[in-house]
């Protein structure tokens, strides 16, 4: 069992004026954890929904302001029929029996990625839930629910096609800044902290424009297991790493 009284030795160790303003994290392992553990991959799923709780709070504790969670990517639908059923099942239920604490923690719920292929029943209540904390502003909370980043950025220039054919915008006009607004992300800061559990070290098709400078780091526990712990220890290290945006150390230093 681990120590939790080393928690708020760690939790002090974060400074408060040199936080990531949004962390995304890639939550694996889940079937692995289960399969360690001799049960069904879905006992892996309803055992991480306490990881999301915990991480959910102390980034909220701490001060994040957008805290993003991979939740369920297209390439997910590949998987067998029942953990697909039993994972939307789980996201239900997970979302009606969160909402209570989103609202008394002031955290918005906010979801990205194509929402139109979610069953009706979760996409229902998903939507319900978004609306019901809309109003909050501590923390936003992001789902990717079936999202994939090609799809996210096939879609931006889908929309910047139509708007240049129509002739409402011209090709000059497309910069970085506007591809950035035709994402599903346009309102959310780019993530500065990116976070993987379960020990691979892939980005695994999630926000590939948005990350193009996020700190990255790669945890070897599986999800069911990550606790705030982890998150501190991660925020940690993302502040002990110098930033270059492509300059050389020396001039960063001099800022």
């Amino acid at each position: 069992m681990e120590n939790q009284e080393e928690w708020p030795e760690l939790k002090a160790q974060i400074d408060k004026l040199r936080l990531p303003k949004h962390i995304a994290i890639i939550m694996d392992g889940n079937g692995r954890w289960a399969q360690q553990h001799g049960m069904a991959r879905v006992f892996g799923h309803q055992s991480g929904v306490k990881s999301v709780r915990e991480v959910t709070e102390a980034a909220a504790e701490i001060g994040i302001k957008f805290l993003t969670l991979y939740a369920f990517s297209t390439e997910n639908w590949n998987r067998p029929d029942e953990e697909v059923t039993a994972l939307m099942t789980l996201l239900v239920k997970t979302i009606q029996a969160e909402l209570p604490t989103l609202n008394k923690n002031n955290i918005r719920l906010q979801s990205i990625g194509d929402l139109t292929t979610l069953p009706d029943a979760t996409r229902l209540e998903l939507f319900d839930a978004i609306d019901k904390t809309k109003e909050n502003s501590r923390m936003t909370l992001i789902l990717a629910l079936s999202y994939s980043a090609k799809w996210e950025i096939v879609e931006a220039i889908k929309n910047i096609s139509r708007k240049v054919t129509a002739g409402s915008l011209i090709i000059d006009d497309i910069t970085d800044e506007l591809v950035s607004s035709e994402l599903a992300t346009r309102d959310i800061p780019d993530p500065e902290l990116l976070i993987r559990t379960g020990g691979e070290t892939r980005i695994s098709n999630f926000l590939l424009w948005q990350i193009a400078y996020a700190e990255l780091s790669f945890s070897k526990i599986f999800w069911p297991d990550y606790r705030k712990k982890d998150l501190y220890e991660s925020i940690i290290d993302f502040q002990q790493r110098q930033r270059r945006f492509g300059k050389t150390g020396e001039q960063v230093a001099e800022i």
